[in-house]
């Protein structure tokens, strides 16, 4: 007896060793770090002094109507619903892989009418004969996760539901960014618009006075088409501005999932807008303020998770089973004393030889885990590229600004003194247009500037994470990464 149980001991040691074969088989892809990026305590600014985000950020421009907007498109939009399926489905996958780690119970009833074989294994009075079989019974499962197998398949469930979340949020992120965006282009438009008719009503002033200059011999023919020939220029570039506006009426009426004709938007002045005050340097901790990153890092947990179910099914699976219950020939007996029958055990099932089959598979989820760091990694260069590029471009808008301001505000003086000469009597009216002619370029200039300015600041909030906070929530069990 001894001798036996040193000799089973030994036996399931060795198929241990020998079933749990998975040397060489790692990731080689590492996460880019902070520092790595440039987002150290030199370069970056520590969390506590910048200030976060609000969810909702576009209440901060102070525009019920752009409001009424990015609700009606968060509410209302298909991909964002699409987003919301595939959490469910996440969800429901999640709930699955958990029901399959729990005690299974089943029962079964199987009634049958049969014909014994005459030259079978039965002996008589069954052999050659029709009999009613029966079997009433109840059976029970419960696979003891020793190795953690169940438990890791339930934590890479775990982490696709939560990258299906953040999905969800980034995309609701993006949408919102874009509503935003595509309204302040409509207010562009609309500035640009009435500039325009206002170049217009120049031209068609600057071309009745030199009417009247030639209708009083002093020009000639040619001063009058050269005026003449500016009018269709304003008129077409008018023709082009409505054109654009419609385009931006018809993306905003796709954003927000509304007929193109329901969408009837009054006119904003672009002053009106307030701005935005956004922190001019890379936060430290921007790699957790963006929803699409979270989703990135939630599927590096996941294929985590994945290789560590794939390495678990090296080991031995343990089964606890039980079954009872009834079984007779002739339903008559079925129910009877004597008709009972029942069995409890272990199962276990251990993989000696599947020609590489289990290697093969943790290969694959290593492979899975090196393009989930690789996307992460670009993801995150990308992002801290998008936060430079928005913070450099808002720092370059401000210093335009002043230098256009100053432009305008000269402009505006050299216009005042034309209409004060053409009053005295000291100056023509065609001095006067000039000199307005410069003012609405510099106004136009002004008009294109704020646009880029509140444009900058939604892309640079964007790119900051929009106000995202991840749900820590039912985080996944601490391991460490392979």
């Amino acid at each position: 007896m001894r001798f036996n149980t040193t000799l089973l001991s030994a036996l399931a040691l060795a198929t241990l060793s020998a079933c749990a074969n998975f040397s060489g088989i790692s990731p080689k892809a590492t996460v880019l770090t902070p520092a790595a990026l440039g987002l150290d305590s030199a370069t970056g600014t520590p969390p506590a002094a910048v200030p976060a985000l609000d969810s909702q950020w576009w209440l901060l421009f102070g525009d019920a109507q752009l409001t009424q907007l990015v609700d009606q498109a968060l509410a209302q939009s298909p991909s964002l619903r699409v987003a919301q399926a595939r959490l469910a489905r996440a969800q429901a996958g999640l709930e699955l892989v958990g029901a399959a780690g729990g005690p299974q119970v089943n029962g079964s009833v199987d009634l049958n009418r049969q014909r014994f074989p005459a030259h079978g294994m039965y002996p008589a009075p069954l052999a050659g004969n029709i009999f009613e079989t029966g079997t009433l019974q109840a059976s029970a499962s419960w696979e003891l996760d020793f190795f953690g197998k169940n438990r890791a398949a339930l934590d890479a469930a775990l982490g696709q539901a939560r990258a299906s979340e953040a999905d969800g949020q980034a995309a609701a992120m993006l949408l919102a960014s874009n509503v935003v965006r595509s309204y302040f282009a409509l207010v562009r438009i609309n500035a640009h618009i009435g500039l325009a008719q206002r170049t217009l009503a120049q031209r068609e002033q600057a071309k009745g006075l030199v009417q009247d200059r030639v209708n009083a011999g002093l020009d000639t023919q040619l001063e009058l088409q050269q005026s003449e020939s500016a009018l269709p220029d304003a008129r077409f570039q008018i023709e082009l501005l409505q054109e654009q506006r419609s385009l931006t009426l018809n993306a905003l009426a796709a954003l927000t999932s509304q007929p193109n004709m329901a969408l009837a938007l009054t006119e904003r002045a672009q002053a009106a807008i307030k701005s935005i005050a956004v922190s001019n340097s890379i936060p430290i901790d921007l790699l957790g303020r963006r929803a699409d990153i979270a989703a990135a890092r939630w599927r590096i947990e996941a294929a985590t998770r994945d290789i560590d179910s794939a390495r678990a099914q090296f080991y031995p699976n343990i089964n606890l089973t039980a079954f009872a219950g009834f079984s007779s020939i002739g339903f008559d007996k079925l129910l009877q004393t004597g008709s009972d029958q029942w069995g409890v055990g272990p199962a276990i099932r251990l993989p000696l030889f599947d020609s590489g089959r289990l290697r093969a598979n943790l290969r694959g989820k290593t492979a899975d885990m090196d393009a989930a760091v690789e996307s992460y990694n670009a993801l995150v260069i990308q992002a801290v590229h998008e936060v430079t590029d928005q913070l450099t471009s808002a720092k370059a808008i401000t210093r335009q600004q002043t230098e256009q301001s100053a432009a305008q505000i000269s402009a505006e003086s050299a216009y005042s003194i034309a209409v004060q000469r053409y009053q005295a009597g000291l100056g023509n009216y065609l001095g006067v247009l000039s000199a307005e002619t410069a003012v609405l370029s510099q106004r136009l200039q002004g008009v294109d500037l704020t646009a880029r300015a509140l444009d900058t600041q939604v892309q640079l909030i964007r790119a900051l994470g929009g106000g995202y906070t991840p749900d820590t929530s039912n985080t996944l069990s601490q391991k460490s990464t392979p």
